[in-house]
């Protein structure tokens, strides 16, 4: 029995480890390498977005909009599976891609508060969409598990009752999805340094 224990510990301690196997792997470095900087282009993008909130509604401090936001229903992504102490590449980039997903949806919100801004939207789109893409793509050439979702958005987009909510819903959403992209960028940056 002691045994048994002995030679099982080993593998219940790697149960959790992420993919050690992949590290000198140069198809996979050169893939965390290259959307390491799509995701950081990403970032750059929504800042942007979150500096026109700023300057054209004055919707910049998070800690001032919190009483609104609390009459807001939007949706937020997790990525607890990408900095828990037993991270798994699968569980994570299945998180990632999720929460792609939901700000991919999220932003037609952006592009109706922003008409004038239209076109850098639709390109934070098209940018998401191709993350997204690539991080399956991987996941399939990693034989991964993977979820296929459909091209169009099945989450509703939020409501609000009131100009100014949508305002602040958007705040929100670019604050939740930048947060967002800062833990996914993070989560590529650890693979990559294994």
């Amino acid at each position: 029995l002691l045994l048994g224990v002995l030679l099982w510990a080993p593998w219940r301690a790697l149960h959790g480890a992420p993919l050690n196997e992949l590290s000198g792997d140069q198809d996979f470095q050169l893939f965390l390498q290259r959307n390491l900087e799509f995701t950081r282009k990403i970032r750059g993008d929504v800042a942007a977005l979150q500096r026109v909130v700023c300057d054209t509604f004055q919707l910049c401090k998070e800690d001032e909009l919190q009483l609104v936001r609390q009459d807001l229903e939007l949706a937020q992504a997790r990525l607890e599976q990408c900095h828990k102490r037993t991270f798994q590449a699968e569980t994570c980039f299945s998180q990632i891609r999720a929460g792609l997903r939901i700000y991919h949806g999220s932003l037609a919100t952006i592009q109706a508060l922003l008409p004038g801004h239209a076109g850098l939207v639709e390109t934070l789109q098209l940018d998401v969409a191709n993350l997204s893409s690539n991080i399956q793509q991987q996941m399939e050439d990693l034989d991964l598990a993977t979820v296929t979702y459909p091209t169009e958005s099945q989450d509703p987009l939020p409501t609000f009752t009131s100009h100014f909510h949508h305002q602040v819903g958007g705040f929100f959403i670019l604050a939740n999805f930048q947060r967002f992209l800062e833990t996914a960028y993070r989560a590529l940056r650890h693979l990559a340094s294994l």
